[in-house]
């Protein structure tokens, strides 16, 4: 049977996990093995893990003692600042598939390892549709962190919003936001219009709801999806919103939606909180900004010649802010898929990705 070893993340306030104490019982009752690293930082409890017979290990022990046949499992990029081999099947987020800054450093050092990516953001049903995504909750949680720095600009508006702390669940966060709203309404006369680039998708449906579940009135909150933006852009109509939030996935080169030299006439926005957050991608069509942000520093500022202020929210690992609820989503919509990691050949979803990852690390060898 396989073995799955659940690797700790090491990605600052990364809370998440994608093998849930549930899943993970659920596995081992099918015949896996399972070996879950200690974690401060995991939303669960290493005593959650054994509490359902998993092996407890130390952190980061994947590199050294993980089994060569075992497939490391995680959420986010592998440990910075190391360039060793790897030899393992990694299953994660590799972030290196669409020349993502450092794309063909990560694959390198699989191509030196012998060693496997198969990628969680590639795995797709037969119609094309990803398995498992975090997307709802990234959704949720950029509309969340979105309309707190719009209340912060209208209650304090000499300070940036400071460090953003994870939320033990949706409740607690609507809680807090609502009152949040309440005190910026008061102070700005009108609740902010909130719009959603890809509304009808996973993760602008996710953003959508939450702006509805905080108290944003309806005629507030304006959704454009595919319709809307068929002529391509740049729109000025993003402009004319308090809060833009961009939930659209990018696989190709679009048109930018708005210029650094747009930002400098009339506007009424004032916060940009980039979902998608393809920061280092080439194609990136909000080309006013290069860095992530944290959830300990979650704004950076865009600098324009327009005195209204205009604040960026990249923060690419939002669901973390509920990192239970959006784990066991996640988790439970993985696990179908890794329950066939029984089958003794790879079945579609696995060999499509194994394929993919050939075709990808075929290309980094190729010297440009």
């Amino acid at each position: 049977m396989p073995h799955l070893w659940l690797r700790a993340e090491t990605k600052p306030m990364e809370h998440r996990a994608a093998l849930t104490p549930k899943t993970t019982n659920i596995l081992l009752d099918a015949g896996f093995k399972i070996t879950v690293e200690r974690s401060s930082e995991r939303i669960f409890d290493d005593e959650e893990y054994t509490a359902v017979g998993a092996t407890l290990v130390p952190t980061l022990s994947w590199k050294t003692d993980a089994p060569a046949d075992a497939y490391v499992v995680g959420l986010k990029e592998l440990p910075e600042n190391d360039d060793s081999p790897l030899r393992h099947t990694h299953v994660f987020f590799a972030h290196c598939y669409k020349n993502q800054g450092g794309w063909r450093d990560i694959l390198g050092r699989f191509g030196a390892g012998g060693g496997t990516i198969l990628d969680l953001e590639f795995l797709n049903d037969e119609r094309g549709r990803r398995i498992a995504a975090f997307g709802y909750h990234a959704g949720f949680a950029g509309a969340a962190i979105g309309i707190d720095v719009w209340c912060q600009q209208q209650i304090e508006p000499a300070h940036k919003l400071g460090d953003v702390k994870p939320y033990s669940n949706e409740h607690e966060l609507i809680k807090y936001t609502k009152a949040r709203l309440e005190a910026a309404v008061a102070k700005r006369g009108s609740f902010p219009k909130v719009m959603v680039m890809g509304a009808l998708g996973r993760c602008g449906s996710g953003s959508v709801d939450f702006a509805i579940k905080a108290g944003i009135p309806e005629d507030h909150i304006i959704r454009w999806d595919l319709a809307e933006t068929m002529a391509g852009g740049p729109f000025p109509q993003i402009l004319e919103a308090d809060i833009f939030v961009n939930c659209i996935y990018l696989n190709a080169k679009i048109p930018p939606f708005f210029t650094r030299e747009m930002l400098d006439g009339p506007r009424r926005l004032s916060v940009i909180c980039d979902v998608s957050c393809d920061t280092t991608n080439p194609n990136n069509p909000i080309p006013v900004y290069t860095v992530n942000t944290t959830f300990d520093k979650p704004t950076v500022p865009v600098e324009t010649t327009n005195p209204h202020p205009l604040d960026v929210v990249s923060i690419d690992h939002l669901p973390t802010l509920l990192p239970r609820e959006s784990s066991e989503a996640f988790s439970s919509d993985l696990l179908p898929s890794l329950l066939e990691l029984r089958e003794p050949v790879r079945t579609r979803v696995w060999a499509d990705a194994e394929r993919l990852y050939n075709q990808k690390l075929a290309m980094s060898q190729i010297v440009e």
